[in-house]
């Protein structure tokens, strides 16, 4: 749930759970299904177009965060099942937005039912870890900090107790955009994805609830590798949707731990790439595919000018067979003049023999 106040000297954001704002005195008994279980797991996916709308050309003002840390059993694809580590019961976290020259507020609280500690830490922010020592919570403990946002771009933020890379790979990372002022262009849509990796001592395909492996996550060895926290989560009912003659906009990032992105759309052309999420600098055009390391973002723009059905991967395509799958449905009429399938005529196809 997202709860929005806007007054004449601030706005303010609060994102939360289904649950009250901060729920860190809460224990898994008072919310029966928000956790899961084994045999009935939460829906972690975050939904790409689960995102708040552009702070166009407003002022300056104080926007204050709220995150909560909970250990969940999420369905991580058909008949296999995983413990998430995540910010708000999603993966990635929620999308946080925010101008150049707002005063962010960060609170985290982290469940009393947690069994581990947790943190974030924005690479959007000049301070010391990133507000990791600062919001550094065992369970059952609130901690925050506040933080002026001064560079606009496209950031990662995720846990960073140590070992950093396995509360990442279990599900804590998303992105903050801080927009320049003014904004960015305006788009028809928006979507929010990020590419992760998992790490289980099952091999991938396995049934039944799995279990992390620290020895494959060391030696980078993921099993599964996911947009939006499971297999397939992409696709179906949270396949991304557009119409032709729209543009839409993709945050992209990295939470890894480990791997690079090739990040492509088959079937169509970035029309604008803002290189690792530089907003200060004019975007690259007509770009195939782009490279994105882990901890890293990336935003591009597509005008969608054939209907039909592209498909989202990483170019180190054998990742597709793990699971990095997405999918762009676009409806609309035929455009003949761009893209016309047909037939292959009895004489072509006999002067291919």
């Amino acid at each position: 749930m997202k709860r929005f106040t806007i007054t004449a000297a601030a706005a303010v954001l609060i994102i939360g759970s289904t649950a009250p704002a901060f729920s860190a005195g809460s224990h898994a008994h008072d919310h029966p299904a928000e956790n899961g279980t084994a045999d009935a797991p939460l829906n972690v996916i975050r939904a790409p177009d689960d995102l708040p709308g552009s702070v166009d050309d407003r002022g300056p003002r104080t926007v204050k965060i709220g995150l909560e840390t909970v250990e969940v059993t999420g369905q991580l694809a058909e008949g296999a099942t995983y413990h998430y580590w995540t910010f708000n019961r999603k993966v990635p976290g929620p999308f946080v937005r925010v101008r150049v020259g707002d005063t962010v507020e960060v609170t985290l609280a982290n469940r009393a039912d947690s069994a581990m500690k947790h943190n974030v830490d924005f690479h959007a922010v000049t301070g010391p870890g990133g507000g990791a020592h600062a919001t550094d919570a065992e369970p059952g403990e609130t901690k925050g900090f506040a933080f002026k946002a001064t560079k606009p771009g496209l950031y990662v933020y995720h846990c960073a107790v140590p070992t950093a890379a396995s509360h990442i790979a279990n599900g804590m990372y998303g992105l903050i955009l801080v927009e320049p002022e003014g904004g960015l262009p305006a788009v028809d849509r928006e979507f929010y994805v990020m590419q992760g990796e998992i790490y289980t001592q099952e091999a991938f395909g396995s049934q039944g609830m799995l279990a992390e492996s620290e020895a494959k996550l060391l030696s980078e060895a993921p099993e599964y590798y996911v947009f939006n926290g499971a297999v397939g989560a992409l696709a179906g009912e949270n396949a991304l949707t557009a119409e032709v003659g729209e543009t839409v906009r993709i945050y992209f990032g990295v939470g890894g731990p480990n791997k690079t992105s090739s990040f492509h759309v088959i079937g169509e052309i970035f029309d604008a790439v803002y290189e690792l999420a530089s907003l200060a600098t004019e975007p690259l055009r007509d770009v195939q595919t782009i490279s994105v390391p882990p901890g890293a973002a990336a935003v591009v723009d597509l005008k969608l000018e054939v209907p039909g059905e592209y498909v989202l991967v990483d170019h180190a395509l054998s990742r597709a067979a793990r699971g990095l799958v997405g999918k762009l449905v676009v409806e609309g009429p035929d455009q003949a003049d761009l893209f016309t399938p047909h037939q292959a005529t009895e004489q072509t196809a006999h002067e291919a023999h």
